[in-house]
Order: C-alpha cells, then sequence, then structure tokens
C-alpha cells in the first residue's frame, strides 16, 4: 500500500504533540516528506529533543500506520534559531538565545534550578552557557565543581569562560576570593553584570542561561531592558510568602516585554526516604494557581529533597549525577518545554505538566 504526499502532510497535521500544541504542518516542522510504499518523513523541530527523539518518532509513525496504513520512516532533527527581540536590541555576537532564571525572593532553589536547567538543554542537544548574575553571592561555580578556576584572556579585554560539564560558565565568583564580600552599590554591580555578559568570549551558543539574583532590583531591571533576553523562567515554591514575590518578578518581565515562558514550582513536595510519607510542607498546588492566575505555564513542580541539594553542594547537579532518575528526567522535560514555547510559541493547554511524587 502506498500514500500520496497530500494524504500524509494530512495525517502530519492532524498529529498534536504538547510540545507543539498544534498539528506538525501547522506548526511548520514538517522538512520533507517522500511517499510510497515506504514513506520517509523529516521533522525539524526549532528546540533540542535529544532526550524523546524515539518516543516522538514512534509517536508520528503510529499516526501514519493508523491514518494512512503505511511503515514510514521518520526522522526527528531540530535548528535552533534566534527568537524575535524588543525593538532597538540586538542579539549579542555568539548567542542566539538568552534566558533568564529569576525568582522574587531567595531561598526557593533557583541557581539549582538554572544549573540543572542549562545542563539539561545541553544533554537535549544544545550548546549552551551559564552566567551567574547573582554579584552580591554568586553560587555556581561551586554548584559546578570549578571553584578556584580562573579566566583567562586572549587579548587583555575579553575573557574566555569557564568549560564545567560541557557548559561555558562565567561568574564574578571566578574573579573574586570565595570569603570576598562584594559592597558595591546598584550601578555598580550593574555595571559588572554588563561586563561579565559583554566582555566574555561566549562561542556559538543556542542558549545563555542567566541566574538572577532574587528580586527586582536594580540588576533585574537593567539586564531585562538592555539585554536582548529571549525568556524568563520564574522559580517559586507553592508558600504564599514565595509566591507574592514571584508575581512581583513575573510582572516585571510583562512590564519590559520579556516573555515568560513559565513557572517552575521548587520543592513542592517532601516524600521520606525510610517511610516513603509524603507532605506538602511548604503548601500545594501554588504554583498551578499562579501560572493560571497569570496565563502562563507550570512548566514543573519539583521535590524537595536532601539529593538533589547534596549533588548541587557537591559539585555535580542532579542531572550529570543521575541522569537516569526521576528528578534528572523532570529537569529534562521542563527544559524541553521551556525551549519549546520559545521557539514555537504553543497552546497554552497543550504543555505537560511534571511533577514528581
Amino acid at each position: 500500500m502506498t500514500a500520496s504526499r497530500e494524504t500524509l502532510l494530512a495525517a502530519l497535521d492532524h498529529h498534536v504533540d504538547p510540545l507543539l500544541g498544534q498539528g506538525l504542518v501547522s506548526a511548520g516542522v514538517v522538512k520533507s516528506v517522500q511517499p510510497g510504499s515506504r514513506p520517509l518523513v523529516e521533522i525539524e523541530l526549532g528546540f533540542p529533543a535529544a532526550g524523546i527523539r524515539d518516543r516522538f518518532c514512534q509517536a508520528v509513525a503510529q499516526t501514519l500506520r493508523q491514518a494512512c496504513g503505511v511503515e514510514a520512516e521518520v526522522k526527528l532533527s531540530w535548528q535552533i534559531q534566534s527568537q524575535a527581540l524588543r525593538r532597538n536590541l540586538q542579539p549579542l555576537p555568539e548567542i542566539k538565545n538568552i534566558i533568564a532564571v529569576a525568582s522574587g525572593k531567595g531561598g526557593v532553589g533557583k541557581s539549582t534550578v538554572a544549573a540543572n536547567l542549562a545542563l539539561a538543554l545541553r544533554l537535549e542537544g544544545a550548546r549552551v552557557g551559564l552566567l551567574d548574575a547573582d554579584i552580591y553571592g554568586p553560587s555556581q561555580p561551586r554548584m559546578l565543581g570549578v571553584e578556584g578556576e580562573r579566566p583567562t584572556s586572549p587579548d587583555g579585554r575579553r575573557m574566555h569562560p569557564i568549560e564545567a560539564q560541557g557548559l561555558q560558565v562565567m561568574s564574578i565568583g571566578f574573579l573574586i576570593d570565595d570569603d570576598q564580600p562584594m559592597i558595591w552599590r546598584g550601578p555598580m554591580a550593574t555595571q559588572a553584570l554588563n561586563q561579565l555578559i559583554g566582555e566574555t568570549a561566549w562561542q556559538a551558543l543556542d542558549y545563555l542561561v542567566i541566574d538572577l539574583p532574587p528580586g527586582t532590583g536594580d540588576i533585574q531591571l537593567t539586564l531585562s531592558q538592555k539585554i536582548p533576553l529571549s525568556g524568563a523562567v520564574i522559580v517559586t515554591t507553592p508558600q504564599d510568602i514565595a509566591l507574592l514575590d514571584a508575581r512581583k518578578g513575573l510582572q516585571m518581565f510583562r512590564k519590559v516585554e520579556v516573555p515568560v515562558l513559565g513557572i517552575v514550582e521548587n520543592m513542592a513536595i517532601y516524600c521520606c526516604p525510610n517511610c516513603g510519607h509524603s507532605e506538602h510542607i511548604f503548601g500545594a498546588g501554588g504554583g498551578e494557581k499562579l501560572a493560571r492566575d497569570y496565563d502562563t505555564e507550570l512548566l514543573g513542580a519539583l521535590p524537595l529533597s536532601a539529593k538533589i541539594r547534596a549533588q548541587a553542594d557537591g559539585g555535580r547537579p542532579t542531572v550529570i549525577a543521575e541522569p537516569d532518575s526521576a528528578e534528572a528526567q523532570s529537569y529534562r522535560a521542563i527544559a524541553r518545554t521551556a525551549a519549546a514555547r520559545l521557539a514555537h510559541g504553543a497552546a497554552q493547554t497543550a504543555f505537560p505538566s511534571i511533577e514528581i511524587a
């Protein structure tokens, strides 16, 4: 049995992947279709998806089998492009997309999420950098196991980023001693941040993930207004106090026309490793309500886990330390969903919510 090109395209447009929120043809991801008794279909996404390559291809092949009665060969690839920026802002050299990871208040695990998000994007198949923008409390050098490293400069003007776990990393922590306090006023801190971004010799990045300091002060506002951000991810816990501040962070990005890609609810649930009892220590459903109230996505919910904390403190975040664990797979799902929304702007109701019990 054979299927015509038109029949195959019609079937492909009826295949709605949850990361795209629409048919494959409507989403513009069908690269080529070769009809015949064993058709060849090539799909090219705008975001990295190594973790779901086989599952994605099998699902599309199943759709074609049922709709057209053919055994199709499906190939999946991706091509990451720079997304549209606000007026009067130009993309930075060697960086296609910049994603800010922010929180309204401290203590919600934002830096841990940022490190695992960057690593997850790399494992999904992207070239990724991580900028530690917390001038007053840099933590990424420790989380990525490169404390004590010092960047080199090829010309006395620009610095090479530090290579860590396959990421290109820059932090003020590489330039100061561990116990040296940054007693700087806002203008000095924002100038330092601009230098870290603009004077680092980034190399062909698909994504630069920026770990912002908590709050909505000078650093956050300067970054949002002057740096060509592609999107932002808001990290919160389910606790009411954290959600109040997360709302402010979300509204700040919207006021400066930076797309909010979604919400990550951290420390959503605690599961006792000894007895298995689960408890919502900081409350339940806060991230979902925040996403619903502000018409955005709950990208995922992550547990309160001593293991995640220990792995970050030890310089090997969860995505690297235990890549097959449920926690690591959730970080990767969150990364794919955020990148898919950035690339394709999929329908809001179509995104899966990732939660570990």
